[in-house]
């Protein structure tokens, strides 16, 4: 039997983590059923490799940032070239997110990454180690300077950036759910991300108590 590479392993396993956090969640999910999935003997092949459980989940989810990032980037710079609005940020930031529901990698991916969005380190602006430096922390960024502009104190634009986040992926998530279980949603997809940037914004500018609502 041929034997596979340290790169081909690895990649085997996170692949099949892919599918085990998507339908198990990242708490349930059984080592064994992953290295089961990956066609591995040693059962201590995800320590051999990551290093732990956690070190595998970080694997899944730096090939998802990177896919993410990669769309990201030349819409972000659009987004600023063109002076940038609340509405052009978030739609730029869903525009990209929804990169990950063509496939069903993606998709698993969006699955377990909205179970993780409150670790990206919004509400102290100290960013998640992954995050730091990247297009996808710059954004989140320019979004809380429209938020400043509007009005909105600062305990109000941390916690609804981090809320809202937590809308983008857990919208995501469940599309992408559809999807896999091969169920028709109930929008098509160009009015789903159109209405999803537009709660999205109605949500950030929502009025603060006492005040009117900004202009997006």
């Amino acid at each position: 039997m041929a034997r596979t590479s340290g790169p081909e392993t690895r990649d085997k396993l996170i692949r099949a983590a892919e599918e085990i956090f998507a339908a198990h969640g990242v708490d349930g999910a059984q080592m064994r059923d992953i290295v089961r999935l990956a066609g591995q003997g040693n059962p201590s092949a995800v320590q051999y490799h990551f290093g732990s459980r956690a070190g595998l989940l970080d694997a899944v989810m730096a090939g998802r940032l990177a896919r993410t990032e990669a769309a990201l980037a030349p819409l972000l710079k659009t987004v600023e070239a063109a002076g940038p609005t609340l509405t052009g940020l978030v739609g730029a930031l869903i525009t990209a997110e929804a990169t990950e529901l063509r496939d069903d990698r993606g998709r698993r991916c969006l699955r377990i990454s909205a179970q993780l969005t409150h670790e990206s380190g919004v509400r102290t602006r100290i960013p998640h180690p992954a995050l730091d430096g990247t297009d996808y922390w710059r954004l989140i960024g320019r979004m809380e300077d429209a938020l400043t502009a509007a009005g909105l104190p600062e305990a109000l634009r941390l916690e609804r950036l981090d809320l809202a986040l937590t809308l983008i992926g857990a919208a995501m998530a469940d599309r992408a759910r559809h999807y896999l279980d091969g169920v028709a949603p109930l929008t098509g997809e160009e009015l789903f991300l159109a209405d999803l940037t537009g709660t999205t914004v109605a949500f950030l500018l929502a009025a603060a108590p006492g005040t009117t609502t900004p202009d997006p």
